[in-house]
């Protein structure tokens, strides 16, 4: 989600509640014109202290800092695979996404991706790999394991059955030596 998508829908979003707030919305008004004491002609002031206003104020500015913490700013933990026997191998687990969510691999070498699922949604019984051609199904508490052969350098993305949860697979050169090992990855 770029950058812009993010600042007009929280825009958006920020009108709908000033809207919803407002108190008064057409559907419920009345078409009858209101008496002179009638409740409805009359404004009455809500009176509410001081720090009620800042602690609203404060909670709501700190979900918004939470928000955009949690969408452009939390960086997900890279994690290079091991070679073992000539196959590069890494154990990704599924729990609400999957960790690590960024795999660091080396071009024309095996791969082998140890998926091991513990969340019972029905969302991520299914892993796919557009680019490699491959939709496994995942059972619970099993490890699946996924093999492929990457060669050419870049960054391929696995997603869940319904693409709501994503990982990446980046596949570097042979000869590259990156410091990827369990680091967070930088833009």
């Amino acid at each position: 989600m770029s950058f812009k998508k993010v600042i007009v829908s929280s825009i958006a979003s920020f009108g709908v509640v000033l809207g919803v707030a407002s108190g008064q919305t057409v559907a419920q008004m009345s078409h009858e014109k209101p008496s002179e004491n009638s409740p409805l002609t009359q404004f009455h002031y809500i009176k509410q202290p001081l720090w009620v206003k800042g602690a609203v104020t404060a909670g709501g500015l700190t979900l918004i800092g939470l928000e955009l913490w949690w969408f452009l700013l939390n960086k997900p933990k890279s994690q290079k695979a091991q070679a073992k026997q000539g196959i590069q191998e890494i154990t990704v687990t599924v729990d609400g996404g999957y960790e690590p969510s960024y795999v660091v691999v080396n071009t024309g070498q095996r791969v082998r991706l140890n998926f091991l699922r513990y969340d019972p949604s029905s969302c991520l019984e299914e892993v796919q790999l557009p680019d490699f051609q491959i939709a496994k199904h995942l059972p619970l508490n099993q490890v699946t394991p996924i093999e492929f052969q990457p060669e050419k350098p870049g960054t391929y993305n696995f997603t869940c059955g319904m693409n709501m949860f994503r990982g990446v697979i980046e596949v570097q050169p042979a000869d590259s030596t990156s410091p990827a090992n369990s680091t967070t990855r930088s833009s």
